[in-house]
């Protein structure tokens, strides 16, 4: 279900959009949100510029990609996809980086710097090919061994693509998303650039939400984590909540702001790590689902060595 959030009680300007209030404590740009009913999050609001890149086919192409790829075939409850797990990823993302926002001002999170986190939430996924992960893990390794091809940076090149395409510059525009900030958004998904002419020189510890690659510990796996669990049937002892609520940007002995946690929530974090092992041997790693899989690649090979394709029913 979406439903699209009412403006009646506040100000809008001519072009029907919510201005900003200055008796608003709100810290991120109040606009034209919609509203999506999700069975993990419960209701979660979406930016308007996150609805421009959910309409788009490239987005929309997200529906068909199952998240656990043939773990369907063991586990009919699995039948999510990629579509919902990303719109979770950036409700995630936002929910973290206004919290750090709202209690750690003297961080400078600005308005900007939160949608986008919430884009790269949103977008980490796009490159993902047939049946997830089994695509870039398996069959590319096998027809192109040299290849050293990743969905993280099909994602980057699908996302350039999809500004392109859709002709979504100006839109980013209108939210104060220049192109050193879309070259941010790809920075979260894959990790900071080493061009630093390229790249951006926004808060590192920005890049420890979506993708984290110090420690692994992000809210991509806080929705998977959640989200198989739920459609497969297996407990989750996790609460991403609460660790979202207790982390904070502290300095460590480099000098470097991370996301840090409290010591008393470490017993939370190893549930984190105990649920993974548990998807992991019963569902990811299960015999059959392995054996699904190979069957799939060998399938896919024998496809991707034919020059021609004939239908059920057609003469092409």
């Amino acid at each position: 279900m979406i439903e699209r959030i009412s403006n009646s009680m506040a100000e809008s300007d001519d072009t029907g959009k919510r201005k900003r209030n200055d008796n608003d404590t709100n810290t991120v740009l109040e606009l034209d949100y919609k509203v999506f009913n999700d069975p993990i999050h419960g209701h979660i609001e979406i930016h308007p510029l996150c609805m421009k890149i959910i309409d788009t086919p490239e987005f929309q192409r997200l529906r068909y990609l199952k998240q656990l790829g043939a773990c369907y075939y063991v586990f009919p409850g699995a039948s999510h996809n990629r579509f919902e797990h990303s719109i979770g990823v950036c409700h995630l993302a936002g929910e973290m980086v206004c919290r750090l926002q709202k209690q750690q001002p003297e961080l400078g999170v600005t308005d900007e710097d939160v949608l986008c986190v919430k884009i790269a939430g949103l977008c980490h996924d796009l490159g993902h090919g047939p049946f997830s992960h089994l695509y870039d893990g398996k069959f590319i390794p096998l027809v192109v061994s040299e290849s050293k091809w990743t969905h993280e940076e099909a994602s980057i090149q699908m996302f350039d693509h999809l500004i392109e395409k859709n002709n979504l510059e100006k839109d980013f525009l209108e939210y104060n998303l220049t192109f050193k900030e879309r070259e941010f958004i790809k920075e979260l998904i894959n990790g900071p650039s080493d061009d630093k002419d390229k790249g951006s020189d926004k808060k590192k510890y920005l890049y420890e939400i979506v993708a984290n690659k110090r420690n692994s510990v992000d809210v991509d796996k806080f929705d998977y984590f959640a989200r198989d669990s739920y459609m497969l049937g297996i407990k989750n002892n996790f609460d991403h909540n609460r660790f979202m609520r207790f982390c904070r940007v502290i300095e460590d002995e480099y000098d470097e702001k991370r996301i840090c946690i409290r010591d008393k929530e470490a017993e939370n974090l190893y549930e984190m790590f105990h649920t993974r092992k548990t998807l992991h041997s019963r569902a990811y790693q299960h015999a059959v689902t392995q054996a699904v899989e190979s069957m799939i690649v060998d399938a896919l090979i024998i496809a991707d060595k034919c020059e021609t394709f004939t239908f059920l029913g057609t003469d092409k």
